[in-house]
């Protein structure tokens, strides 16, 4: 989410109590939260050591530890025993820095947060520690400010072996999107930038962009003889956060997943297998992840502001639905959310327009019939115009790696916390087969694990934990955003 769009509503974390370079956590009364009571002045010995007892046992009831607050476990969903040389694992972590221009821009919406912790001096070395800590094979990062990009974040990736690719956001937005990868892990075969902002189409004025590279594995020498890897399609971005514009959001996500549509077909016909992170700024009950994740959406009188599941931070409900088609049909994207191909133009014959011709398109008397005990629904079956559904799909076959729900807390998993509301917003999707089921499911489609596995997600928290860490970012996240890290296993074929 962008910045600029958020507050939050947390309990304020007072100044003093942010630790000091060189400090340590187990000396700052951030994570100890309480001090020893000061000895009273007069007195004999006996009543202060009476005074200290009782005072103590006031003030010593549970320290607040936020390190503990926040630990994340790792869950596996593979046993390792099952993996063999045939499968070339790696880990892909997604991650929305939080632009430093954009906290400048709205001190406001960081009142929770005590200033010291919200510098970048203070910030990145905390944010490389974290991605050191991790040290996963792709990193896809959201809100990464141009300056420090060149300053410090690319040649620090760098020094860790990481080849980094960036868009900026075009406009005066300071902030894009990166894709870095492990070189000993991957190679570059095609890198694509998306710009979203296209000045004739009112439905794509916005600067939010999206990158896409096609990779593939770096195998030894005896496994490379043997095996042959498939590519690889990672593809990256941060959609617009306005609640009431889900046009927008859905016209910059159909751009995007035409690009990854065209960049994973292989030369068979096929499509190599897809890895699709970002700030997509919808929740998982929004009519945008059920695009995602089933495929298909209804757009027929769906309204704007609840396209990305974010109602509760419209500050003006509007009436207006979608329009369909969203956008121009000269953008050459269709409601496949696929390029239309080029096609030369056919030379005009009139004789494919004759009476005859035009007579032999036309419907049957009985065709225009209506069968006697159809049952009547409105918009559907009452011959009336404009009943037809208005889809639109995409043919990716993608599924969350997170469940969005955490079972051991009876609680939903939490990325972000605006406005002192946890919500999940970030994302990473990757390709699978879907599993055929009775049509009782109402459009959920489910999936199983295919060329591509996941073996391993790191787990998410939940609100309640986020309020007792003082929110984000707080000292020891230092994003309003955290971080989302997914394992997986490429299948290997013989050549």
């Amino acid at each position: 989410m962008e910045s600029s769009e958020k507050s939050t509503e947390n309990p304020t974390l007072k100044e003093e109590e942010t630790p000091q370079q060189g400090q340590s956590w187990e000396e700052d009364p951030a994570v100890l939260d309480w001090k020893l009571p000061q000895k009273k002045k007069g007195g004999d010995g006996e009543q202060d050591q009476k005074w200290k007892m009782e005072d103590l046992e006031q003030t010593l009831p549970q320290p607040i530890i936020y390190h503990e607050v926040l630990w994340r476990d790792w869950q596996d969903l593979y046993s390792p025993d099952l993996l063999t040389e045939k499968q070339f694992d790696f880990t892909v972590l997604s991650y929305n820095l939080l632009s430093q221009d954009l906290i400048e821009q709205n001190p406001h919406l960081y009142l929770h947060c005590p200033p010291s912790i919200l510098t970048w001096d203070y910030r990145w070395p905390n944010l490389l520690q974290e991605l050191q800590h991790w040290e996963a094979d792709i990193l896809c990062l959201q809100e990464v400010q141009e300056n420090h990009y060149k300053d410090q974040i690319q040649p620090s990736l760098k020094s860790m072996g990481y080849s980094c690719h960036y868009k900026r956001r075009t406009g005066r937005k300071t902030d894009g999107c990166a894709i870095c990868f492990k070189t000993q892990r991957f190679s570059l075969l095609q890198e694509s930038h998306v710009e979203f902002f296209r000045p004739t189409i009112n439905v794509l004025n916005r600067d939010n962009v999206g990158l896409v590279l096609l990779l593939r594995p770096v195998l030894s020498e005896e496994t490379s003889d043997k095996l042959s890897p498939p590519n690889l399609c990672v593809a990256n971005t941060h959609l617009l956060y306005n609640p009431r514009r889900g046009d927008i959001k859905l016209a910059q996500l159909a751009l995007l997943l035409a690009e990854v549509d065209k960049l994973s077909r292989t030369p068979e016909g096929g499509r190599c297998p897809i890895i699709l992170c970002g700030d997509l700024n919808a929740t998982p009950n929004s009519p945008l992840y059920h695009l995602l994740h089933n495929g298909v959406l209804n757009c027929r009188r769906l309204p704007a502001w609840k396209v990305s599941g974010q109602e509760q931070y419209c500050d003006m409900l509007q009436p207006r639905n979608l329009p369909f088609p969203l956008w121009p049909d000269f953008l050459g994207v269709n409601d496949s959310c696929q390029y239309k191909a080029i096609r030369p133009p056919k030379v005009k014959d009139r004789r494919m327009f004759t009476r005859q011709r035009l007579l032999e398109l036309r419907y049957c008397e009985y065709a225009l019939q209506r069968p006697q005990n159809l049952e009547l629904i409105k918009g559907v079956t009452d011959n009336k115009p404009g009943g037809t559904p208005q889809l639109l799909q995409h043919h990716l076959q993608l599924t969350s790696a997170y469940t969005h729900f955490l079972p051991a807390k009876d609680r939903y998993e939490v990325t972000t916390f605006p406005l002192g509301i946890g919500n999940t917003v970030d994302y990473i999707f990757y390709s699978a087969e879907p599993v055929p089921v009775c049509n009782t499911n109402q459009g959920l489609r489910f999936f199983q694990d295919g060329q591509l596995k996941l073996l391993g997600r790191l787990c998410l928290l939940a609100e309640d934990d986020l309020w007792a860490a003082q929110g984000l970012p707080n000292p020891f996240c230092c994003s309003d955003h955290l971080c989302l890290l997914a394992r997986f296993s490429l299948d290997l074929s013989t050549p």
